[in-house]
């Protein structure tokens, strides 16, 4: 199989952390006869410094003429004060909404060999496998009117929250059939009790779920969804929400399993998909060789599963992390009693040397 990947390592620890998936990726490829042709652009803060924006048409253009795309991480300080147009994150809404990527697939899974690194009692964690489907390109994060307007007696900022029927039944769809390959349970998550939006959001959820009777369906307001998944993690499946609630929701879910440096994320919906870790930049441990990569190797296997079906070699690389940390290694944001710390490079050494075998 021959691959063109957009490679994107973006602001802050995106540099550091991106080598080592492709040092994985590199190392299936060998394994197991594909190859993968990588070709880098900048987004983000980077972009902005070299191009004055952050999301250049050359960088679109090879994201749209690759067969999937791995981003690191884009924002930090240095670019705060911009207008917000320009900000790093708007390279991140542009890529979704340029590539049709509806539906954000963000898995909380607990390795057993962390379990005793979640601020929980090991007794709620252990198990917990999770996946969130964020709907990623709706919502008040698109909605208009927006902005910020002139008042009488000052200033007065506006979002709007908007969903439409298609927005919603498509997103419903991917996390039902989602649920098909799990545990055949869908949790929505709305705040039907008081927004018009999540009204509609819940009647079209109930049509959708008509069509797949093997799948349960349960309901919940976004505050209760917040609540329990703190009380009693494992009662959920599969969780399908909005653009805002998902966002708090995933990254809350990813703290359960022990840090947010652990976790990948897929973008999907159209031809490519965007695969990247949810942590973001990080930018405080930029450049100090501490930064954990486990996230952005776990996109990358979320990448040969999603976008090329490569679902074998995604179990290896599952595996390679797995047996990575039962031998006892750690990054700085996992570091427990007896281990072995190691730094970004060093634990990418150890998953390669693991694939290996």
């Amino acid at each position: 199989m021959k691959k063109r990947i957009a490679v994107l390592p973006g602001d802050g620890i995106g540099p550091e952390i991106m080598p080592q998936a492709i040092r994985v990726l590199e190392a299936i490829g060998q394994k197991c006869d594909h190859q993968f042709t990588f070709t880098h652009g900048q987004v983000g803060g980077e972009a902005i410094d070299a191009r004055g924006i952050p999301l250049p048409t050359e960088t679109l253009s090879l994201a749209q003429s690759s067969d999937a795309v791995l981003l690191g991480a884009v924002g930090g300080p240095k670019w705060e004060g911009l207008e917000y147009e320009r900000r790093p994150e708007r390279a991140l809404l542009g890529l979704r909404e340029q590539l049709g990527l509806f539906a954000n697939l963000r898995p909380a899974k607990m390795y057993s060999a962390l379990v005793g690194s979640s601020s929980l009692k090991p007794e709620i964690v252990e198990g917990i496998d999770i996946l969130v489907v964020r709907e990623l390109t709706g919502g008040i994060y698109f909605g208009k009117p927006k902005g910020i307007e002139q008042t009488a007696t000052g200033h007065r900022g506006l979002n709007t929250e908007v969903y439409t029927t298609e927005e919603i039944r498509r997103i419903a769809d991917v996390a039902f059939q989602a649920a098909r390959k799990r545990r055949g349970l869908v949790h929505s998550i709305d705040k039907a009790n008081v927004l018009e939006s999540s009204e509609l959001w819940r009647r079209e959820v109930i049509n959708v779920h008509q069509n797949f009777p093997d799948v349960e369906l349960r309901h919940m307001y976004v505050d209760n969804c917040a609540m329990q998944l703190v009380r009693y993690p494992k009662q959920f499946d599969v969780v399908v929400t909005t653009n805002l609630f998902g966002d708090i929701l995933s990254d809350e879910a990813a703290m359960l399993t022990g840090s947010i440096g652990m976790l990948p994320s897929a973008s999907v919906g159209a031809t490519v998909g965007m695969f990247e870790p949810i942590h973001g930049s990080a930018p405080d441990i930029a450049g100090k060789n501490i930064a954990n990569p486990i996230g952005i190797i776990a996109s990358a296997a979320m990448m040969l599963c999603y976008s090329f079906e490569l679902t074998d070699e995604a179990e290896m690389i599952e595996s390679a992390i797995q047996k990575t940390l039962e031998q006892g290694y750690r990054t700085k944001d996992i570091e427990s009693q007896g281990c072995t710390l190691v730094g970004t490079a060093e634990m990418g050494d150890h998953i390669v040397k693991q694939l290996g075998h």
